[in-house]
């Protein structure tokens, strides 16, 4: 059995075809930083509450995506416009004759 795949097919390699590579580390050092950030917490309820609050909406944007992007692409897409914001604004302008 053949199979064709056009020329413009972006192959990803995803782990378990859900999530990319890429957004695995980042969600692994985004982890490890909030765990050492917290390590000097001594409550355990405490340590997991904030773990949960700060790790856990990362991880749903990881695996939900935005319409297939990878979360990497995401935030430098709004780290570049919230450094450099650009707005057009196109006016048409009507005329009957």
């Amino acid at each position: 059995m053949n199979f064709i795949f056009p020329q413009n097919y972006n192959f990803k390699n995803k782990l378990l075809g859900i999530i990319d590579y890429s957004t695995i580390f980042l969600n692994l050092i985004w982890d490890l930083f909030i765990l050492i950030l917290i390590s000097f917490i001594n409550s355990l309820n405490i340590k997991i509450f904030l773990f949960f609050i700060f790790c856990f909406p990362l991880f749903l944007f990881s695996f939900s995506g935005f319409n297939g992007e990878s979360i990497i692409y995401v935030i430098t897409y709004v780290l570049k416009f919230l450094i450099k914001p650009k707005l057009y604004l196109f006016e048409k302008n009507f005329t009957i004759h």
